[in-house]
């Protein structure tokens, strides 16, 4: 018997839509990524094509599938929803404007399990890639192809040579690098991607800079 609007296309992906969902998937684990631990309750605020075809094309179970560790082949989407539920995870989906974002854009607002707030805001821009255009209420630019590191610090003279310098030290290339700022002497900022793996040391060593107040790992997807 055949799965319907589930069927698989190609080697790994489950859905009918590279971006509806194998994309939307893909979205979902960053969500997971970035909340940093198992959560407990997520609002996906949907957009666009995302807003209008999101049951019929499994969005909703694509996001939640990923959000739950799921890849993008895993059998296992299909009952993400029910899967959820059975974790007390609560899911909210809300059709919303985000304004002048791709079609397939969605903002997710999480609260983990230790009641940690975290929110994403990701497009799904064709061919299951995507593009995460902000972490936290700050723009970003991450693909997902890599490995990166989010840093919140300072605004302050010095802090991304500081910074970049221990990615040399550890022998990690650095693919992308994206920064911004509230606003001068406050609160910025800094995504790195790299080739390779943000291992334990480096992190370490990037906590110890004066001034930096959060560091998240994001693992490619």
């Amino acid at each position: 018997m055949g799965r319907g609007l589930f069927g698989v296309l190609g080697p790994s992906m489950i859905g009918p839509s590279s971006s509806h969902t194998a994309g939307a998937a893909r979205i979902g684990l960053m969500c997971r990524s970035v909340a940093r631990k198992d959560v407990k309750s997520v609002t996906f605020f949907l957009h666009g094509s995302f807003a209008t075809t999101y049951k019929g094309h499994g969005t909703d179970r694509a996001l939640v599938g990923g959000l739950l560790g799921m890849k993008t082949d895993d059998e296992r989407i299909i009952h993400s929803l029910e899967l959820a539920q059975a974790q007390g995870m609560e899911v909210h989906f809300v059709k919303a404007d985000l304004g002048n974002v791709h079609p397939n854009t969605v903002k997710a607002e999480m609260v983990n399990i230790d009641g940690e707030t975290s929110n994403i805001v990701a497009s799904s821009v064709g061919g299951g890639e995507i593009n995460v255009v902000s972490v936290n209420g700050f723009p970003a630019n991450i693909s997902g192809n890599y490995n990166a590191v989010v840093i919140s610090h300072l605004d302050k003279v010095g802090m991304i040579s500081r910074i970049t310098s221990l990615f040399e030290r550890n022998d990690l290339n650095i693919v992308s690098l994206y920064n911004n700022r509230e606003g001068r002497g406050k609160t910025a900022i800094t995504i790195i991607e790299m080739d390779g793996d943000p291992d334990k040391n480096l992190l370490d060593e990037l906590s110890k800079i004066e001034c930096i107040y959060a560091i998240s790992s994001i693992n490619k997807i």
